[in-house]
């Protein structure tokens, strides 16, 4: 009779999505961070001028995330620079206070 050999199951492997926890936040917080920048223009815009100014900030907030995606290749890479995203959270706290000025 022949012998038998046994090999072992292979663990699965990680989630190749993620790059981990810290990555994960910055992810998230980007998110967070265009979606709150795309809503402030929407609102600059309508407190200028109303249903058609809205209109217009709705076509920047579009704009804005076609600039964000063509200058990180994806509109939420995997590894997101750490002054990119200074860069929004000023951005995002600018056009907060200009709507708060405004109103």
């Amino acid at each position: 009779m022949d012998a038998v050999t046994y090999q072992p199951s292979r663990p699965p492997p990680g989630n190749g999505v993620s790059a981990g926890p810290a990555s994960d936040a910055k992810t998230f917080a980007a998110a967070a961070l265009l979606t709150f920048a795309a809503g402030m223009l929407v609102l600059i815009g309508y407190i200028m001028a109303g249903g058609f100014g809205g209109f217009l900030g709705i076509i920047g907030a579009v704009f804005g995330v076609v600039w964000w995606k063509g200058l990180h290749e994806k509109v939420f890479p995997r590894d997101l620079p750490g002054a990119s995203m200074a860069g929004l959270a000023v951005a995002a706290l600018v056009l907060l206070g200009l709507a708060y000025m405004m109103a």
